[in-house]
């Protein structure tokens, strides 16, 4: 594409470059609106590109000519996602840039925020702006004149076109002419008329989930009886390979509600449904803001221009029925971590599950459970998983405090130190490089002087090698600063490091007392954990991540009960060692003394109980002969009730109704360790007591 030559007052702005400016980056800033202009407006990129050659004509050399073009396809209306501008800002702020090459102010900025706040930065670092008018200098009060003249125009202009398009749009609206998507089940013909889907399968699939919710009154039963008898539902693609091509896919919660919801099923044109809150606009996400309305709020409503599906009436009823079972809409929308409540479960808003990623929900049936239902919910499919929580909490309780100890912080200051370290290592490679940068300019510039000036041809070459020596060390100074602007490592301060001391000493037995409710709980635990994603790893043992909030991780493991002992992890090694052990002649209570403190436990105990081991032993057959009870032995100084009655002549009874009746002084009698029996102390005073006593 030819481009015609430049206007004279262009040529005239030369008297304004400066030897300052050639010396720095001339940056040529390449944007179009949409990816349909970059991809049909060839033309616009390269007049556009072509703005380096004119870099050139000025004066600044090829290789300090730097062109922008990463916002390719953004809109300027602001400068969130345009990261081309956001390395167009930063290099002025550096001092880097002479001028900025842009074909037209609009290609810079459509907003004015964005375009005064570049005007004061290049007038602070002197800093010329040019496009296909002129150049300017920002620092003289005409220059910033017209500058802030086409700012202003520029953004006067995107809203014009944005009222002249909105106004043409609702007046298709209001004349029927307006040729919005259709969903799956209604086509468009050519000449403009809108008819129903000529594949019977679709119409009669869409009319059966439609008929299945006015039976059901729920998008979550109308999917779970869709899953069972394993209906797929259609879905014409508007994107990709398979554009305009009919799919059938698996059923969701998400494809059956936008069924119900979608006027068009009633036959009705509505425009406005969803319409964008700038107030909940994230900066760099241009999809975001998007609120649902009510029907009042709809920007335009017609009914009978479609062929139906339902009445208008039966869709009316819909939309009551949904509105009553949407109890949780909003806790089901956000998916935020919510306030910090008073229930026990202290991972609440943190917990993430580990297969599907959605976050947990808390029960409690007694003590609180962390579930997730999402899958269940969207897929009529079983529950992903249901976690005992108070052992999950306490290991992450643990991790807490010890990432608060002061072992982790000295920790965190040899990593600090180690990056200063490495810090220091860099500064010393750019110093290396910047005094061999200038030593090749030094020595270029020698071999020039030294040159005989009539041979003009090695006169040349010389000159031109001590420009290129000029402009590397021009290009490694700029990098050298931009190396010495990177953030440095942070350190801890002194009284940051003393409080983080005593917290660490304190916490741990506060937590433990009335002083902490579960909400200030909670909003410790948050304030060092971003979320904790919980997967069964075997049996009883749970794997819970912990992601801290500076993006690193943790992974500790918990072992919450089960109900069932093979559930346990270590069954099979139980198994072998309980029969190990019973070989060795010890009994129950032995054994599970033993493997207790091996680690072993029962499924809903801390430790290994005998009743596991016997229910284990018995079920495999592990018997001993039986054999008499044998008679209880007394430890030194002390008789059994049998042994005293024999010494006095006498049966048992006669001696348990003096113990019972106090007739023995209690502090002569105490249980055997062993056994379930009385032992009385061997003492001749009470024996000779007791021997009257028989023979009064």
């Amino acid at each position: 594409m030819n481009r015609p030559n430049p206007p004279a007052h262009l040529l005239s702005g030369q008297q304004k470059i400066t030897a300052n400016h050639l010396e720095r980056l001339a940056c040529i800033y390449i944007r179009q609106s949409s990816r349909e202009q970059v991809l049909r407006h060839q033309g616009s990129q390269l007049n556009q590109y072509q703005l380096g050659e004119r870099a050139t004509g000025l004066g600044w050399a090829k290789e300090r000519v730097q062109v922008i073009d990463s916002d390719l396809g953004l809109s300027a209306r602001d400068s969130a996602a345009r990261s081309g501008f956001k390395e167009l800002v930063a290099a002025v702020s550096l001092g880097h840039v002479g001028i900025i090459f842009g074909y037209e102010v609009s290609r810079l900025a459509r907003n004015n925020s964005d375009w005064y706040h570049l005007l004061d930065l290049v007038a602070v670092f002197n800093t010329l702006i040019a496009d296909y008018d002129g150049i300017y200098d920002p620092r003289l009060y005409n220059d910033r004149l017209l500058l802030g003249l086409k700012g202003t125009m520029s953004e006067a202009e995107l809203h014009l076109l944005r009222l002249r398009m909105e106004a043409g749009r609702l007046r298709q609206i209001e004349q029927g002419q307006y040729r919005q998507l259709l969903p799956t089940g209604l086509v468009r013909l050519d000449e403009g008329s809108v008819v129903k889907e000529p594949d019977e399968q679709v119409c009669h699939t869409i009319e059966l989930v439609l008929a299945k919710f006015e039976a059901l009154g729920s998008c979550r039963q109308v999917l779970l009886d869709l899953r069972q008898a394993q209906v797929l539902l259609p879905r014409r693609q508007t994107n990709g390979p398979q554009v305009g091509e009919i799919l059938w896919k698996q059923p969701t919660y998400a494809a059956i509600y936008s069924i119900v919801t979608n006027p068009a099923y009633a036959g009705a044109f509505a425009h406005g449904r969803t319409q964008v809150d700038p107030t909940r606009r994230q900066p760099g996400r241009k999809d975001t803001g998007i609120v649902r309305k009510p029907m009042e709020e709809w920007v335009h409503l017609q009914q009978d221009v479609y062929p139906a599906y339902i009445t208008w009436a039966q869709y009316q009823a819909n939309q009551a029925r949904l509105r009553q079972n949407a109890t949780r809409f909003q806790e089901q929308i956000e998916r935020a971590q919510g306030a910090s409540r008073r229930g026990v479960a202290l991972l609440q808003g943190l917990a993430i599950c580990g297969y599907c990623g959605h976050r947990l929900q808390v029960a409690y049936k007694p003590t609180h459970r962390y579930m997730c239902k999402e899958l269940a919910h969207e897929l009529g499919e079983p529950m992903c998983a249901s976690f005992h929580g108070p052992p999950i909490d306490q290991v992450v309780i643990e991790a807490f405090f010890a990432a608060i100890e002061p072992a982790q912080l000295d920790v965190l200051e040899a990593v600090l130190a180690e990056q200063a370290a490495e810090q220091a290592r860099l500064q010393q490679q750019w110093q290396e490089r910047l005094k061999q940068a200038e030593y090749e300019v030094g020595l270029a510039q020698r071999r020039y002087n030294q040159v005989d000036p009539d041979n003009r041809l090695v006169a040349a070459e010389l000159e031109r090698q001590w420009e290129e020596k000029l402009h590397q060390l021009q290009s490694t100074r700029e990098a050298h600063e931009r190396f010495q602007h990177a953030s440095a490592a942070p350190a801890i301060a002194p009284e940051l490091r003393e409080q983080f001391r005593q917290l660490s000493k304190t916490l741990p037995n506060l937590w433990h007392t009335d002083q902490l409710i579960n909400a200030h709980k909670k909003e410790l635990l948050r304030s060092l954990i971003a979320q904790v994603v919980l997967r069964r790893a075997e049996g009883n043992t749970v794997e819970a991540r912990i992601v801290w909030v500076s993006g690193h991780y943790s992974v500790v493991y918990a072992h919450p009960p089960v109900y069932r002992t093979r559930r346990l992890a270590n069954y099979d090694e139980l198994v072998e060692r309980i029969h190990t052990l019973w070989q060795q002649d010890q009994d129950d209570l032995q054994i599970a003394a033993q493997l207790t403190k091996e680690g072993f436990r029962s499924p809903r105990a801390s430790e290994l109980t005998p009743r596991t081991v016997q229910r284990i032993r018995l079920e495999r057959g592990w018997k001993r002969p039986h054999k008499p009870p044998t008679r209880p032995w007394s430890p030194e100084g002390y008789l059994s009730v049998t042994d005293l009655a024999q010494r006095l002549g006498t049966n048992t009874s006669w001696v348990y109704r003096r113990i019972r009746h106090h007739k023995i002084d209690p502090a002569y009698v105490r249980p055997h360790p062993c056994y379930k029996a009385m032992m009385i102390r061997d003492d001749p005073a009470l024996i000779a007591q007791l021997q009257q006593e028989l023979a009064a």
